[in-house]
């Protein structure tokens, strides 16, 4: 026995709801990932932060932190010896209380 399938418009709208929850989901997960990178990062800044303070380790600290952390999550990115400074820095900078105001263009009215 066959079926034909018929393209009308209750398909058509059940294809585009089905399509945008789909969309909308992956938006969702997105975001959830860049939160949780972002609540990773400053744990992270938090340590190197407190750990140098506290700590004897010598200049080389994020030099080897940054070689463990490859070696151990070689499919991962973003834990190179520079990006370790600047999770550090992102850290500093917004643990202070300092924020980053409107771009000169936006405020004009």
């Amino acid at each position: 026995m066959e079926y034909k399938l018929i393209f009308d418009k209750e398909y058509k709208a059940l294809f585009a709801d089905i399509k945008a929850r789909i969309r909308s989901t992956q938006i969702k997960a997105a975001l959830s990932v860049n939160s949780e990178l972002l609540k990773l990062y400053w744990s992270i800044g938090v340590d190197i932060v407190f750990r140098q303070k506290s700590a004897k380790w010598g200049d080389s600290f994020l030099l080897r932190l940054s070689k463990d952390l490859m070696a151990e999550f070689p499919d991962l990115k973003g834990f190179s010896e520079r990006n370790l400074k600047y999770i550090r820095q992102w850290y500093l900078f917004y643990s202070e209380g300092k924020t980053i105001g409107q771009q000169v263009v936006a405020q004009i009215t």
